[in-house]
């Protein structure tokens, strides 16, 4: 009896983990069932021509911002999953902040389910979080299924009473043996507190308050203090660690060295530090501003540089949008002004632009950046990551060849603003697929907006 799909994908290039393969991708029961030339459809099988389109695994994006609860109108589950989808992304990881209350206990962790549920257009995770005074939760949280925690090694900054808060040493190093005894892993803001702080005040007390002074009050050592700081207590604890949107290759060097020796680390960067520049902030202003900042033309060169040896581990939008009057307005100093970019719709677009059609580098490890790489860490590639068979159809068509200029009326965020509008790009995603859904086409936008599940992390089943 032959086999029948209710999907096949045709003629596409496909993008299967270390090589680029002509094949038709047949989808059943919302998995890859084959793999094969010349799959042949029943009369219910809806086809999809991917000739000239690459087909790719759908990224996974471990970092972004969607605010809820009670910050929803930042961005908010429906929107940014929308965006998301627009992107190419069929699998995303909401970060503990900042919504309030934020996720450091069960309490807060289902305000965030249920302002999730039903109203994410692909599937997701949820991170914990890690503050002073939540030890005792972080079991609880565990239990439930939280992708990991959260801690801030610099002020996060943010609104309301019961936001969320950076950690001390004695809670940064209490945390990685609470989370080594529990199987997790623990995700670093990694910017020094002491340093930021000081050179921050000192710059607003001299009237020093644009761009290249906010770049300027958290330098690179920052960055390097802290992340030695955290390997120190990683290689004292036995802690996995992952650090969330480095800036600089020598933060990079410095973590490769650690996995040489033997630590369980890895490290994310963002597109911002390989697309924009300190220059991009000073000439677009705040919606270029974020934390770390953007850094040098030759630090970028360098950072790319380092991704090319293959010793940066993924890569992640860190999408942290807020309302334009707390962006964009012209009576706030560049320090007052909200620090984050919107990006997360753009970021498999400016990495295969970039990455592969500017700079050369194989199509194979711009999408396992995206793709396999994160599913790997994160306990997610029993489901996600790879085309491969019995492996979720989470699948994007990308046009490798249609140029465009992205214009505010193409995002879907709910405040449109990004510093990469206005930008020409070389290729665009045409079409999504989360479990065997379309819930994305260029055509027709998002046409499945609220299919999107939560995925709960076993801790029991090995990570890598």
């Amino acid at each position: 009896m032959e086999e029948s799909y209710e999907l096949i994908i045709k003629n596409g290039d496909v993008v299967l983990p270390g090589e680029v393969r002509k094949l038709d991708v047949g989808v059943k029961d919302g998995k890859i069932a084959a793999l094969g030339q010349g799959l042949r459809a029943a009369a219910d099988t809806t086809l999809i021509d991917a000739e000239g389109h690459y087909v790719l695994p759908g990224m996974i994006d471990m970092h972004v911002h969607f605010n809820e609860p009670a910050f929803g109108h930042w961005e908010g589950f429906r929107s940014g999953s929308a965006a998301l989808a627009a992107g190419g992304c069929t699998c995303y990881a909401d970060m503990p902040l900042n919504g309030n209350p934020p996720t450091v206990n069960q309490a807060a962790l289902q305000l965030k389910t249920e302002a999730a549920s039903r109203n994410s257009a692909v599937d997701y995770v949820l991170w914990g979080g890690l503050v002073p005074g939540n030890l005792e939760d972080l079991e609880d949280l565990a239990k439930a299924g939280v992708t990991g925690f959260k801690a801030f090694i610099s002020n996060p900054g943010g609104e309301g009473e019961g936001r969320f808060r950076e950690v001390d040493d004695e809670t940064l190093y209490l945390g990685m043996q609470k989370i080594v005894a529990l199987g997790g892993i623990l995700a670093l803001h990694a910017e020094s507190e002491d340093i930021t702080a000081v050179l921050s005040a000192d710059a607003v007390r001299s009237g020093k308050t644009g761009a290249r002074d906010f770049a300027a009050s958290r330098p690179a050592i920052a960055e390097l203090e802290a992340v030695s700081r955290a390997l120190l207590y990683s290689e004292r604890t036995g802690c996995r660690l992952h650090f969330v949107h480095i800036s600089t290759a020598a933060a990079i060097e410095m973590i490769h060295a650690a996995k040489q020796r033997g630590l369980d680390v890895t490290a994310e960067t963002c597109p911002h530090y390989l697309m924009l520049s300190e220059d991009s902030m000073e000439q677009l202003g705040p919606v270029a501003k974020c934390a770390p900042p953007l850094r040098s033309l030759e630090e970028q060169e360098k950072l790319w540089e380092v991704l090319a040896e293959g010793k940066i581990d993924l890569i992640a939008s860190d999408h942290s949008p807020c309302p334009p009057e707390l962006k964009l307005n012209p009576d706030l100093t560049f320090f007052e002004a909200w620090g984050g970019i919107s990006g997360a719709q753009s970021s498999l677009e400016l990495m295969f632009h970039e990455g592969v059609h500017v700079r050369g580098l194989p199509v194979t490890l711009v999408s396992a950046l995206l793709s396999e790489k994160p599913a790997r860490r994160f306990r997610l590639d029993h489901r996600k990551g790879s085309i491969a068979l019995g492996l979720d159809a989470d699948l994007v068509l990308l046009n490798p060849t249609a140029d465009y200029t992205l214009a505010a009326e193409d995002l879907f965020y709910r405040h449109k603003h990004s510093p990469y509008t206005g930008m020409t790009l070389s290729c665009k995603v045409t079409a999504t697929i989360c479990r065997g859904n379309v819930v994305y086409t260029a055509e027709q936008g998002v046409v499945s907006p609220d299919k999107g599940e939560w995925l709960q992390i076993n801790y029991t089943q090995p990570a890598l």
